[in-house]
């Protein structure tokens, strides 16, 4: 199923999602987003990825939240795709966890500080689940092909690849749009990220801030330069999330942007026949 979505929809009638919380901070949490999310794209025919962090190992302090416990957030992904029939996607750090993570999840992502590793790109390779390789803010569009090339070398055709902006001086990113089309060039799904590449990350105080006021504007041109799905993450109340809340999108308001986007996803579609 998951290869289905990742491979065959691009391109497609309609964007494919990854969206959940930044980390998973427990079940009834993750039960509730999940279930809100799967009924608004089921409505609106939108083939969907519950995504979620089991543990974050990227954080600028060592008091900064990094989880509830590997294993029982593990059990958690694995309890909303029973409980919803949806895939779930999760980040991994390591070759080592590669293997592990793959028991529970159907999408083994490659966060964008780590898109170079390649001991990490061919274990998550070898595992035989998709693997969506975030480009790194240091890269350009054309350089993501290697990472790319390393998973299929390793024997997995089922790549993706996510935009989530470029470093654009110490505390901001910035979105080329031009690169989205150059990596479809690749042969493999382009996700954009309208949630990451709104970071100010650096920041003084040692929390990632952001723009989640101009997460709409990002996926509305995303969708306009025809991204095959989009990530975003999504939270019923950021300002307490516990990981990345400066740059969610507030649960409520998911299921209005969605449908909005699906009215520009159908109006580009006809203009392009």
């Amino acid at each position: 199923m998951t290869h289905e979505i990742i491979k065959s929809l691009s391109p497609s009638d309609n964007f494919f999602l990854l969206a959940g919380p930044c980390v998973i901070e427990g079940e009834k949490m993750a039960l509730e987003i999940a279930e809100k999310i799967v009924e608004t794209t089921s409505r609106l025919n939108i083939p969907y990825i519950f995504k979620g962090s089991y543990r974050k190992a990227n954080r600028s302090r060592i008091d900064s939240f990094t989880g509830i416990g590997d294993m029982e957030a593990l059990n958690i992904l694995r309890k909303v795709r029973d409980t919803f029939g949806c895939p779930v996607v999760t980040d991994i750090h390591s070759p080592e966890e590669a293997e592990m993570a793959a028991e529970f999840v159907d999408v083994l992502q490659i966060p964008a500080f780590l898109c170079r590793q390649t001991d990490l790109l061919i274990a998550a390779a070898r595992t035989g689940k998709t693997v969506n390789i975030k480009k790194g803010q240091f890269l350009s569009p054309e350089a993501m092909q290697f990472a790319v090339q390393k998973v299929r070398d390793a024997g997995n055709e089922h790549v993706a690849v996510t935009e989530r902006g470029v470093s654009f001086g110490y505390q901001d990113l910035i979105v080329d749009y031009r690169g989205i089309p150059e990596m479809q060039q690749f042969g493999c799904p382009v996700i954009l990220d309208a949630t990451h590449s709104l970071q100010q990350p650096n920041q003084s105080k040692g929390v990632t801030g952001g723009r989640p006021d101009l997460i709409e504007t990002i996926a509305r041109a995303g969708i306009a330069v025809g991204v095959d799905g989009l990530f975003i993450e999504t939270h019923p109340e950021p300002s307490k999330a516990k990981s990345d809340g400066a740059n969610m999108l507030p649960l409520a308001e998911l299921p209005q942007l969605l449908q909005r986007l699906t009215v520009i996803r159908s109006a580009i579609s006809d203009f392009c026949q």
